[in-house]
Formats: structure tokens, sequence, C-alpha cells
């Protein structure tokens, strides 16, 4: 049983950055593609950003083009997605999500564990 923890979210200014972190247990972490979605209150759990296990392959959603970069360090069983240029639409709950050996899908249903979720809040 694969577990995840994220951490780093908080309230932020519109235009600044943060590092979300996603620390991983219980399972081969490199072998696992990685993902992250948000969710905003009374919206559904979306897409944001993936990182494949296999090539590192990363890939995001067009809003965040740019602005959001998902990293992994497989010797620490970590994912990160840093955030830059926030703004205040980028309010919702972070969540990573794990595929095992995954091809690197947008779909939220393809991905089998699922952390708790960190809330992030940019204000204008």
């Amino acid at each position: 049983q694969v577990q995840l923890v994220e951490s780093g979210g908080r309230l932020v200014q519109a235009g600044g950055s943060l590092r979300l972190s996603c620390a991983t247990s219980g399972g081969t972490f490199s072998a696992y593609t990685m993902g992250w979605f948000r969710q905003a209150p009374g919206k559904e759990r979306d897409f944001v950003a993936g990182i494949t296990w296999s090539t590192g392959t990363t890939y995001y959603t067009e809003s965040v083009k740019g602005r959001f970069t998902i990293s992994r360090d497989n010797a620490k069983n970590t994912v990160y997605l840093q955030m830059n240029s926030l703004k205040p639409e980028d309010t919702a709950v972070y969540y990573c999500a794990a595929d095992y050996m995954g091809p690197g899908l947008r779909d939220r249903s393809a991905y089998e564990y699922w952390g708790q979720g960190t809330q992030v809040t940019v204000s204008s």
C-alpha cells in the first residue's frame, strides 16, 4: 500500500511562489507515474501536472504551463510542484497521486493512490 503525504501549501500573495512536496512510502517510488491535481470549492478535481516513471517526461494542463514545474527525486521518494507567478485562480486543495507504471495520463481515474491534500490560497 502506497502512502502519499503532501506539504507546502499556505497563503501567498498573487505573483508569489510556492513549492509543494509529496513524500511517498510503501512502494517502489521509481515505478510510479506521479501527478498533481487540484480541487477548488464547488469544482471537480482537475489535473495539473504529471511526470512519468520511466523517462521522467513531464506534462501540464495549459493554464499552468510556463509557471509550474513538476519534478521528482527517486532517491528521496518525493515529487515536487514548483509554482511561480501564482494567481488567485490557482487557489485550491492540491493533491498528489500515483499511478503504477502509468503511461502519463491526465484522467484522475488512472491513479490508484492519493494523498490527503494541501491547501494553497492565493490572495489578490
